[in-house]
């Protein structure tokens, strides 16, 4: 078919160079953005008097049948068009005649195509923060329900200090909550309108820039035609926040894979989140959690595929601009998958709190309040963390914890142990006098979930 740019030249093009060269594979899928944005610019071309009233009815009304013709099915979008702006064009003139040429009056497709971009960007970075805020709402009622739940922390993989699940799973609400506010920045530094950048220096028609960018949701138009049509920094910043949302995605799944193992069970995680083995009956895999922790490198790749396309562009617009889609709408699709199902997984796991509180305290992660409880009785902290140390050894060797050592045992490395010694290394006591800021003692706990709470209340 014609093409919108075939007048210069004087032969058809190769058809492994049109096919090469076309974008509507993956660019069919801005035709809302691409049919919104046309609506918008037509009205302001009446406005301005460039189009007549009549044009603009024809050719809204030419542009609205398409949109719903498209969505109901009744029309297809065709690999015969090269991309979704043709696409849109060629069916409004076939609808309503000459007036359809006179849509694109006034613009380019690189403004066209800047603009489709970034409302489809700007529209995923809302559907993203949607379902974060989902996710922290099960993590908040999971630290609700678990503010006495005891468990070991850890560093280096190795048994550390006591915690509660409230407190672990906290952690990773202050992941996410940043996540989302790295969201909300993005948001505003990209909400400019680039159409009206023309080709790359605006054009002579007299265009009420300020006006588009209302009709269209954004914040007002963008600055510099040059930079409006070649700027993509809001693509590789929302893969960047992806990407890090995938990060701390992927390190959850892996604590709850870690978690899962017999070895462990600390979660039981439920059958409509789990599969079995086709050979061994006894299996069952974390392949929710193992797949999200394995969709994290595919983000990071869309990342680094944009980085890298945009590290030596010259200005302003350049066809290589056109990889901006194909690795971002997969890295969207991606985290719009691994999101929700990670929210139910999590949503209807099991916790083991038995277990979770018998694995802290055979782990001795209280030898650091023998220290302390020693230090509190005169005990040099250099000397207190000796002593504590030759404790865990005797535990170790007599394959017990350092709550079932008898006083006698405990006082055959200091005298400054008296019975109180059993309360100040309970695991609720370790926890509870835990209390400065951040910290996870009860008390400290509570805080943090009313400032969460007031926090989810506050989102629209």
């Amino acid at each position: 078919m014609a093409q919108l740019w075939g007048g210069r030249f004087t032969k058809a093009t190769d058809q492994m160079v049109y096919d090469f060269n076309a974008s509507i594979s993956f660019d069919k899928r801005l035709y809302r953005q691409d049919i919104e944005g046309s609506l918008a610019h037509v009205k302001m071309l009446a406005q301005q008097g460039i189009l007549t009233e009549e044009e603009r009815d024809a050719i809204i009304a030419g542009l609205e049948g398409i949109l719903a013709d498209v969505e109901s099915g009744v029309l297809e979008i065709t690999s015969e068009y090269e991309d979704i702006h043709s696409f849109v064009e060629a069916n409004l003139t076939e609808r309503i005649g000459d007036a359809g040429k006179k849509l694109h009056t006034g613009r380019s497709r690189n403004d066209q195509v800047a603009l489709d971009m970034r409302m489809y960007v700007r529209d995923a970075v809302k559907e993203t923060d949607r379902q974060l805020l989902q996710l922290l709402k099960v993590l908040q009622r999971i630290m609700e329900e678990n503010l006495d739940t005891f468990m070991p922390g850890f560093t280096h993989l190795q048994k550390a200090q006591p915690v509660t699940l409230a407190h672990h799973v906290g952690a990773y609400f202050e992941m996410f909550k940043r996540d989302r506010s790295r969201l909300v920045d993005i948001y505003k530094r990209m909400n400019y309108c680039p159409l009206g950048a023309g080709a790359l220096a605006g054009t002579t028609y007299p265009l009420d820039r300020d006006l588009t960018a209302q009709l269209l949701g954004f914040d007002g138009p963008t600055l510099n035609s040059m930079d409006s049509v070649s700027d993509r920094d809001y693509v590789i910043e929302y893969l960047s926040a992806l990407s890090t949302i995938m990060m701390h995605l992927s390190r959850f799944s892996e604590e709850i894979i870690i978690w899962n193992s017999n070895e462990y069970r600390f979660v039981e995680i439920d059958d409509a989140y789990s599969t079995g083995s086709s050979i061994m009956p006894q299996k069952k895999n974390p392949d929710i959690a193992e797949l999200v922790r394995g969709k994290t490198g595919r983000v990071y790749a869309s990342l680094m595929g944009i980085l890298t396309t945009m590290k030596g562009l010259p200005l302003a617009y350049n066809k290589d601009m056109q990889e901006d889609k194909e690795g971002t709408f997969d890295a969207i699709d991606t985290v719009n998958s691994c999101l929700p199902l990670f929210t139910g997984m999590l949503d209807t796991m099991k916790f083991n709190k038995n277990v979770m509180e018998a694995s802290a305290k055979n782990g001795f992660t209280n030898a650091t309040d023998v220290a302390d409880y020693l230090v509190n009785h005169g005990v040099p902290f250099r000397d207190a963390h000796g002593i504590s140390g030759r404790l865990v050894l005797k535990c170790i060797a007599k394959n017990k914890a350092l709550d079932d050592l008898t006083l006698e045992e405990f006082r055959e490395e200091s005298d400054a142990f008296e019975a109180d010694i059993y309360d100040a290394i309970s695991m609720k006591t370790c926890v509870e006098k835990r209390l400065t800021e951040g910290a996870p003692g009860e008390a400290a706990m509570r805080k943090v979930l009313e400032i969460n709470k007031k926090y989810l209340e506050s989102v629209h």
